[in-house]
């Protein structure tokens, strides 16, 4: 909003120091410091009210250290990442463009997916929550919003690049009209581009309209699977959060990138227009993270329940979908992969060995992979403070992939 009262003050008044607003960086900062802010002093706040209506964890005896510590610790505290996320995004992003639209949607509809499956856990006193075909359903509702906005909507657009003579003087080879398109990138390629409708070309001539018959299913998988890698992640303290504030600051590396044209020239990536935008708000969720990081660290003072987890997961899928680097997730959220596969192999291989021999066996201690490493000794500090070393460097090599082909 702040951004349209400064671009009306300048473009009338010619108001001193309203063209700051102009600026990218500038609005970027102003969103994560404001959410820093938020979530640091108002958070507080909210903590306070959760214990005050006893809104507190019930924790299932796992035999883990320090787990009964842990009992009556106030939970739903994703409400913290999500308020502090969305008042700077509302005070400082460009409402109008789409890809900011679809992250408020993004985070208000898992939000209240998480809220309404903490809901159940605490004052329905029913530990399964939300039943899962209507998580499931939800994330797939979501995804098939995301994909098609994605695939239809006018506003979606990129920029095509002309070839030009190596003796010609120019800013950028993205000459070329906006085109709609479902390119994406595959990482350690050296024509790292994938489209989504040479995978419908088979059908004939003509099929390519029919991408989005393989677009949105991708989209809908996506969307599902790191919301519930990022479920599965919120096991101990700090790790969700320190891990996801990871893999949003590589985030907001690529939107920044993808959305500069001498930059995206350059590197020789995708250039798409107007997805700068999106380093506002993820700017704005970096400083979410960290300020409920600043609560959540051990010995946490707050839980960000399903409220947190599933909104985190859900947006960290969409930002990378809408900047093109979805292929890059299972490196980049390496981490999420890990503990969701953890989980996958432990299940199916019990359930295999009981059927083939009478008797399930584990691969590991316990499941998700976190809680493997507490069996084993470690304390959960050490655990999530390698886990994010783990994930610095997947975020690193996330990078690298720009040129690494």
């Amino acid at each position: 909003m702040l951004y349209y009262l400064f671009e009306f003050l300048e473009k009338q008044y010619q108001f001193p120091g309203a063209s700051l607003f102009g600026f990218l960086t500038f609005r970027a900062s102003l969103a994560i410091i404001t959410s820093l802010l938020i979530a640091t002093v108002f958070g507080k706040k909210i903590i306070e009210y959760l214990q005050l209506k006893q809104i507190g964890e019930t924790v299932r005896d796992l035999g883990l250290a320090g787990q009964k510590q842990k009992a009556g610790t106030p939970t739903m505290g994703g409400l913290i990442i999500i308020i502090a996320t969305l008042v700077p995004v509302f005070l400082f992003a460009k409402l109008a463009e789409i890809y900011i639209v679809l992250l408020i949607v993004t985070t208000l509809w898992m939000g209240a997916i998480g809220f309404v499956d903490d809901y159940i856990k605490i004052f329905k006193k029913d530990k399964a929550g939300l039943k899962g075909v209507f998580k499931v359903l939800g994330q797939v509702v979501l995804g098939l919003i995301v994909g098609a906005t994605l695939y239809f909507h006018p506003g979606v657009t990129m920029k095509e690049a002309v070839a030009v003579q190596k003796t010609e003087v120019v800013k950028s080879r993205f000459l070329g009209p906006e085109i709609k398109s479902t390119k994406t990138t595959i990482p350690f390629t050296k024509n790292n581009e994938l489209e989504y409708s040479n995978w419908i070309s088979w059908a004939g001539e003509g099929a390519e309209k029919y991408a989005w018959l393989i677009f949105i299913p991708v989209v809908i998988f996506i969307v599902s699977a790191v919301s519930n890698g990022a479920n599965l992640t919120d096991g101990i303290d700090g790790l969700a959060a320190g891990t996801s504030a990871i893999i949003a600051v590589t985030l907001g590396v690529f939107a920044w990138i993808s959305g500069n044209v001498i930059f995206s020239d350059y590197l020789d990536i995708m250039f798409i227009p107007r997805v700068g935008e999106l380093v506002v708000f993820i700017a704005a969720f970096v400083g979410a993270l960290v300020g409920f990081l600043w609560y959540n660290a051990f010995p946490a003072q707050v839980f960000m329940g399903d409220t947190g987890s599933l909104t985190i997961g859900g947006i960290i899928a969409v930002i990378a979908i809408i900047i093109r680097k979805e292929l890059l997730i299972p490196l980049l959220c390496g981490v999420f992969f890990a503990e969701s596969l953890s989980v996958m192999l432990q299940v199916g291989y019990f359930k295999y060995t009981k059927k083939k021999f009478g008797e399930g066996v584990r691969i590991f201690l316990m499941s998700p992979l976190h809680h493997h490493y507490q069996k084993l000794g470690y304390h959960e500090s050490k655990i999530v403070s390698r886990f994010w070393i783990v994930g610095i460097l997947l975020a690193v090599l996330t990078i690298v992939t720009l040129k690494l082909r």
